[in-house]
This record gives structure tokens, sequence and C-alpha cells, in this order.
């Protein structure tokens, strides 16, 4: 079987093991392009993985297993993508908002990003206005991503765009939001630029705000 339809089934099906062993199979034996390696193998699974979460074939368990083996991967991967130049596909600034501790659902949204080929810098929990704003000097992504999980917590997304706006920075960048209590009106509603359910769905949220489809 070609290795990297091995890769991308080792993924799908949670292999961290395996799914290092053979990204290294098809990088030193194989001699395959880094970037071939991470579309073809890594990215190709966790599109599946994406699809079937989408589709409740898989749950949240299923979905971190598989994540933990795309990061075997990764964590092979990544110095040779330096190496060879590959860039992400964009840079995704998350977190959960200030006053929420719940991180579930933005760690999924994490994984499915990273195994989509963005580059992921997560604020962790009880992220306020001001880490946004710095990681947004910082850093300079494309996207912010914001959740919560709470009614209470979610009114503090809104302080967040409002802080965007206010320090003149906020068409630098797509914001994205989601989580149990936040809706597609709410997203209207504070300006945001895009709603997503699901962490399958933020992908594709993600990929055609940024018009990478």
């Amino acid at each position: 079987m070609d290795v990297l339809k091995e890769l991308a089934d080792a993924i799908i099906l949670g292999q961290a093991q395996k799914a290092e062993e053979l990204t290294h199979k098809a990088l030193e034996e194989e001699g395959l392009e880094p970037g071939k390696v991470l579309n073809e193998g890594l990215i190709a699974g966790m599109n599946v993985v994406g699809e079937k979460f989408k589709n409740n074939e898989y749950y949240v368990p299923e979905v971190l297993i598989a994540a933990r083996a795309m990061k075997a991967g990764l964590k092979v991967l990544r110095p040779k993508l330096a190496e060879t130049g590959v860039k992400p596909v964009a840079k995704l600034v998350i977190g959960t908002v200030k006053g929420d501790l719940h991180d579930i659902g933005k760690n999924l949204v994490s994984m499915m990003m990273e195994g989509a080929g963005f580059e992921v810098i997560d604020l962790g929990v009880d992220a306020g206005p001001d880490k946004f704003l710095q990681a947004i000097e910082s850093g300079a992504p494309h996207l912010i991503g914001m959740s919560a999980l709470l009614t209470t917590t979610m009114l503090n997304m809104k302080s967040v765009i409002e802080a965007l706006e206010k320090k003149g920075v906020r068409d630098r960048v797509k914001v994205i939001v989601g989580g149990a209590p936040v809706t597609q009106s709410y997203a209207d509603e504070i300006g945001a630029d895009g709603y997503a359910p699901d962490a399958a769905t933020a992908v594709e949220v993600a990929k055609a705000l940024l018009n990478l489809n």
C-alpha cells in the first residue's frame, strides 16, 4: 500500500506510533517532499476525521485520538517543513474568552485547524481582549477564533471585537466564533465574520473567509 495512504489511515484510526513511524518512512525511505507528506498524509487523514465528526460517525474521543496521531506525525515533519520553507496555509489565534474555563471545544478546533495546515497560537482559557490584542500585534495572524460555553461569558466575545476596533486592528483579521450558546445571529449581532457550530465546520468557515478553498 502507498505509504501516504497508510499514513492517512493511521491518522483516521488514531494510531499515533504508526503515524510517527510512517512519517519517518515517507521522508527517509521513500524520499518524499515534506509538503507532500503533510498534504497527502496528515491533512488527508484529518479531513476524513472531520467529515466523520460532522456526520456523527466519530465523536469527541475519536477526534482527540486522531489528533494525537496527527501530532505524532507533525513532530517528525515540522523540522523538515521548516528546512524546506513550507509555510502554514494561514495563522490562527484562538482562545476561550474571559471568565470561561471550558476548553474541550477550543482544543478540538485547534487540532482540526492544525490538521488542515494552519499555524495555531492557543491563548488557552479566560482570555481577555488584551491577550488577543497582544497576539495580533506580535504574531500578525490572519484569523481569530473565540469560544465560549456559557451565556454569561459569550458577551465577552463582543468586548474583544470592540477592543480590536478601538485599537484600529479589526480590519487586519477575520473573526470566527463558536461554542454551545453561540448562534449565527449572535455572531452577526457582534460583528464577527464567521460562526461555526462544530470543529469540522470551523475549518470550512476559516478556509472560506480566507479564500483558501
